[in-house]
């Protein structure tokens, strides 16, 4: 893995000038090497423009801004899952994870999905039990004995602070759990196969103050293991779980820093703007 470096020279935007600061730090290393990337839907309009940034390892990354800005966009370029979408491409630059270039034709999707792993916004546990529905993965990729299935599955259930609460009930349905349960039935089931990243879109959303409360402590726990990208609305959750994060305007990458300088003293005057609320 390349360590990281600084970005010195500002990209532009035409909004002005954006702010993607990279402080020189040797004691961290970056996994997600987003250069240049410009993305459409349809070949000709534009939804992301000349985004660069560099995701830390083991570090939990924020992604905020309007709806409709590109956020949730590019990190579906991470796993690739825009291919599903016929006139969806990256229209300029590359991205780079684990020092590969994720375009390159000799990268196959499903196996770059299995370091890169996805929990999407609405839980979607399938109808299987607690189970099979961790140990899915496992059984795609071929592994069949019984000991190994069962400790992965307890590992994974563990990591995701659900094993006490279902383990005398493994064979029940998984979607006989609770929403909070059920996202965290999810993210058992993205960790089993070994990912290096977990990307995240909106995973609290849909759920409770109490289970979002849970999801929120479980990111913080995962990171000593897992490089996690959060797409989130919710700025207070960007300052309770994450360690940087990105503003993204109109498909432009705006300003990207640690959370704390962000929400406290950010570059941009459209950075402040939104985390103030005069709109977004």
């Amino acid at each position: 893995m390349k360590v990281l470096m600084n970005d010195t020279d500002p990209n532009q935007t035409e909004a002005g000038s954006l702010v993607n600061s990279e402080p020189i730090n040797e004691g961290f290393r970056s996994v997600i090497d987003v250069e240049q990337v410009s993305f459409a839907y349809d070949g000709k309009k534009e939804v992301l423009r000349d985004v660069s940034m560099k995701i830390r390892e083991k570090e939990v990354t924020a992604f905020i801004g309007p709806s409709g800005c590109g956020k949730t966009t590019l990190l579906r370029c991470f796993n690739r899952m825009n291919d599903l979408i016929p006139t969806a491409a990256i229209t300029k630059g590359r991205i780079r994870i684990l020092d590969s270039d994720i375009s390159a034709r000799e990268v196959d999707p499903i196996e770059l999905r299995k370091s890169v792993g996805m929990v999407f916004q609405k839980y979607n546990p399938f109808p299987k039990s607690i189970y099979e529905n961790v140990a899915y993965g496992l059984r795609i990729a071929g592994v069949k004995k019984k000991s190994v299935l069962d400790e992965t599955v307890e590992s994974s259930l563990r990591h995701a602070g659900l094993w006490e609460e279902v383990k005398d009930r493994l064979d029940s349905s998984g979607l006989g759990l609770s929403g909070g349960q059920q996202q965290r039935l999810c993210i058992a089931r993205t960790i089993a196969v070994k990912p290096e990243i977990i990307l995240m879109d909106e995973p609290c959303s849909a759920l409770d103050p109490i289970s979002t409360t849970r999801i929120e402590e479980l990111i913080t726990q995962l990171k000593k293991d897992f490089t996690i990208v959060i797409v989130t609305h919710s700025m207070q959750q960007a300052t309770r779980v994450s360690d940087r994060t990105a503003f993204f305007y109109l498909g432009n990458l705006i300003e990207m820093d640690d959370t704390t300088k962000i929400f406290t003293s950010p570059a941009e005057r459209r950075t402040e703007d939104y985390i103030s609320g005069k709109f977004g």
